[in-house]
């Protein structure tokens, strides 16, 4: 599988789905299933049974994974596109809109 664009610790803003629009930081990418764990976003209700961890259970509020073509790079507060280049022998990712190198 080729490189993914999206790396945990980047901001991303939704560009498709309920929560279009929003911005958040991802916390986890699921390479194989094509997927992100973004911060505040795609909030599901899951019923929690009591266990050690949580003595009470009840019903908590996490985050589901998003499809990562739902999901756009946020770079100086714009969302871009990622391309990659060579830099010498080392690869970086870069923002198209403005051609400066990410990381």
């Amino acid at each position: 599988m080729s490189t993914l664009k999206i790396k945990k610790g980047d901001t991303v803003k939704v560009i498709a789905g309920k929560d279009n629009g929003k911005e958040g930081k991802v916390l986890s990418v699921l390479g194989k299933k094509g997927k992100v764990l973004v911060e505040g976003i795609n909030m599901v209700t899951k019923h929690a049974k009591p266990s050690q961890a949580n003595p009470n259970g009840g019903i908590i509020q996490k985050e589901a994974p998003i499809d990562l073509s739902n999901v756009m790079y946020v770079h100086k507060g714009k969302a871009t596109r990622i391309g990659f280049k060579f830099e010498g022998d080392k690869k970086v990712r870069y923002a198209k809109s403005t051609g400066e190198v990410i990381d």
